[in-house]
């Protein structure tokens, strides 16, 4: 399934004082199964794209082609362009309302007029995939770690069967563990499943070590996109959009300078373990 943007503008408050564009003439292309990384500061246009890829906000200019079809063309195919692709907001937990994780999970398949062994399937497939044991499935999802209350929130969408999973700083607010604990779900979900999975993120780090593509937003446009090598070299340009390489491409660039021979397209601590163990060997030898 590809999802095509094509020349997409939004317009908050049209014809107001507080008119503002928050999405200028984007074109975009996402295939099958790749994993997209969404960057961009601040009011750079990134939740206003993701809303509309969903069909919770119209363009105002502009169409989201869904296997060649657009999305608000027939208004009442909406609900099955949300089952397709499905987004988990920023602190989806706070979505959370059920008595169990069970029957928080299981609301959406519900909602489809799925039977009672499909909704189980699906509760039981999403609940596995996100690393939910069945010990927690009869709890209440508010006695859960914030790390568990993220992932059962996500189980919730997965349970839908999407085509695509956008995902709004899945790891806002989280400790270092419950942090790790969804990257590694999202990695796991993406290589297991195969799905097109977008990820929206501040952190440069986790971009750089789980997408194939990235795609910068800046004022509203689509300002760069490629892979993370790609990305990461116009260190400069992000800087001026208000962001940054990776932290570990700084101490390699830093490295550079006081002479040592490595290279400075280095944005993952893998990618920089392996460098510095050969760097070290190089040393003793």
């Amino acid at each position: 399934m590809s999802i095509k943007i094509n020349h997409l503008t939004h317009v908050y408050n049209p014809g107001t004082a507080f008119e503002k564009v928050a999405l200028d003439d984007v074109t975009l292309e996402i295939q099958k199964g790749e994993f997209i990384g969404l960057i961009g500061h601040t009011g750079s246009g990134k939740s206003t794209l993701i809303q509309h890829l969903n069909g919770i906000i119209s363009p105002t200019s502009g169409e989201i082609l869904l296997d060649g079809e657009n999305i608000h063309k027939d208004k009442t195919k909406l609900k099955e362009v949300r089952r397709r692709i499905g987004l988990a907001f920023q602190y989806p937990e706070y979505q959370l309302f059920e008595m169990t994780v069970y029957k928080d999970v299981a609301f959406g398949p519900t909602n489809l007029k799925l039977t009672e062994e499909e909704i189980h399937h699906n509760v039981v497939s999403a609940l596995e995939t996100v690393g939910i044991s069945e010990e927690i499935y009869e709890k209440s999802p508010f006695e859960l770690s914030g790390g568990q209350k993220r992932r059962v929130a996500i189980a919730g969408v997965l349970a839908m069967n999407p085509e695509v999973l956008i995902l709004d700083e899945p790891t806002a607010g989280l400790d270092p563990r419950g942090r790790d604990e969804i990257l590694q779900a999202i990695k796991d979900l993406h290589d297991k499943r195969g799905i097109t999975v977008i990820l929206v993120s501040h952190s440069m780090e986790d971009v750089a070590k789980l997408v194939d593509r990235i795609i910068v937003m800046h004022r509203g446009k689509a300002a760069m996109q490629g892979t993370p090598k790609e990305i990461f070299s116009h260190v400069e340009e992000l800087e001026q959009m208000g962001l940054a390489a990776p932290q570990v491409s700084y101490v390699f660039a830093e490295l550079k300078k006081r002479g040592y021979d490595v290279p400075t397209d280095v944005y993952t601590v893998k990618e920089a373990k392996e460098v510095l163990l050969k760097l070290v060997k190089q040393v003793k030898s």
